[in-house]
């Protein structure tokens, strides 16, 4: 575990004391090392129990793709923000870094943790580097407003949690996931434990997020920078799911009654967010839209608590993290050069810059969840799991896949199809930083086919 954190965390001296032409190849190399070195983590993929434990963090094949994720998206966002941050002070991009690091050392640590309360700490720690992010280099002036739902929507899911985890210290006197498992079950009859079941999952339902707590999300993507937005969507909103599997042994035997409203919501918010993108105007802000589908999915497998419907929710997660970091990138590259986040006045890329259309078309067709890709693997696996719990959940579930392969492709015409403007005549050429880092996005999960069993967790 060490010998991943301790080198994330040396990172914020490096980009302090690099020279300054020097600072984004140091971050970056030293970033991509990180990254090759936590793939070895996949190794341990096989194992059923804990690995690499120590007295604090741990790895299971929960966390395990998770990590390898997070730690893997810290050079694309590097090398994603490099063009967007050029023109500021060096001290600025200093602190840009170190913002992006730090972010990804509370990550390492909230994923890795074995002690439940730690897990809350880290998980609340990340809010402060996303909020920094989102409130200094986010784009308009309605930047604050999204810092504030940010800030708000989290701290007000979060804070019964903390409660509720405290309610379960006193009552269990240890809080460790190690042990969580062997605890024998509480009797949970009385009004106050059906507040103590709902309290210990809103906070991640709200983060992940669930259709209906989950206006924060378009604000804070479309007002966040590209770093932002990638970590928001890869990275973040996976605490929620992870959160929730974690919690979930705690909370038997009630979950049977009390999660039939939130995965009514969850798949109903499949079928309006899908709604919603094929009215969007902004791309970013279908992207983000898009998220919250995606994660309805993720929520209802895990909320059916079946082994199909948990490793279905880990291999959409992954999918899910790697498509819409993706996704977002192609968006900032076209915002890069056009200056506008509006469709229709950004069309007809194909003509301009012919590579980037092979780029967005592969995103398109990932993010519809095209067979072979681990996307319709892990929405096939979560919508066979809720079939069977309940044949009337093919409804929504149908129209939701349905409905994103709509605005999969709308998003794909709109932005590389038609006549060009005429006001985008002079476009710089792509870059190789910028086919560098959509490669780094799509081939791992074009790889991920061929050995699924890295991100399947316990199946």
């Amino acid at each position: 575990m060490l010998k991943v954190l301790i080198p994330t965390i040396m990172l914020i001296p490096t980009t302090w004391l690099a020279p300054t032409k020097q600072v984004w190849p140091a971050t970056l190399a030293l970033s991509l090392v990180i990254a090759a070195a936590s793939l070895s983590w996949l190794s341990n993929a096989f194992e059923a129990g804990w690995s690499s434990l120590n007295s604090f963090m741990g790895l299971d094949q929960l966390s395990t793709p998770l990590l390898v994720l997070t730690c893997w998206l810290l050079p694309l966002m590097i090398l994603a923000s490099q063009n967007h941050l050029s023109p500021s002070p060096p001290n600025h991009q200093r602190l840009y870094l170190s913002i992006l690091t730090s972010l990804q050392v509370f990550l390492i640590l909230a994923f890795s943790a074995t002690e439940v309360i730690m897990f809350y700490v880290m998980f609340e720690a990340t809010l402060v580097p996303t909020l920094i992010l989102i409130t200094r280099w986010g784009n308009q002036t309605e930047r604050l407003n999204a810092g504030t739902y940010f800030l708000f929507y989290t701290l007000a899911g979060s804070l019964p949690l903390l409660v509720a985890l405290l309610l379960l210290q006193n009552s269990m006197g240890a809080l460790s996931l190690i042990t969580l498992q062997y605890v024998p079950a509480f009797p949970l009859l009385s009004t106050a434990d059906k507040f103590w079941w709902a309290s210990c999952l809103i906070a991640f339902l709200v983060k992940m997020p669930l259709y209906g707590m989950h206006l924060w999300l378009p604000k804070a993507h479309v007002e966040a920078p590209i770093a932002g937005s990638m970590t928001l969507a890869a990275v973040l909103l996976k605490l929620g799911g992870y959160g929730m599997v974690r919690v979930m042994i705690m909370l038997e035997p009630l979950t049977q009654q009390l999660a039939y409203p939130f995965i009514i919501l969850a798949l109903w918010g499949v079928v309006m967010t899908g709604s919603i993108c094929l009215r969007q105007t902004d791309l970013k802000s279908l992207i983000a839209y898009s998220s919250v589908g995606h994660m309805g999915l993720v929520a209802g497998g895990i909320l059916i608590q079946t082994p199909w419907g948990l490793t279905g929710a880990l291999i959409l997660m992954i999918a899910h993290g790697l498509t819409s970091s993706a996704l977002f990138c192609l968006a900032n590259t076209n915002y890069e050069r056009t200056h506008t986040r509006t469709m229709v006045l950004a069309r007809g890329m194909q003509m301009v810059l012919p590579l980037m259309t092979t780029w967005w078309f592969v995103a398109s067709l990932a993010n519809l969840a095209l067979p072979p890709l681990p996307n319709l693997m892990g929405e096939l696996m979560i919508i066979t799991s809720l079939f069977s719990w309940s044949w009337f959940t093919l409804a929504l579930t149908g129209a939701g896949t349905l409905i994103t392969a709509g605005y999969s492709l709308y998003m794909f015409l709109m932005t590389q199809r038609g006549p060009t403007p005429a006001h985008m005549t002079a476009l710089d050429p792509t870059h190789t930083r910028e086919h560098l880092l959509l490669a780094l996005h799509l081939l791992p999960l074009l790889l991920l086919v061929l050995k699924p069993e890295l991100i399947w967790g316990w199946a």
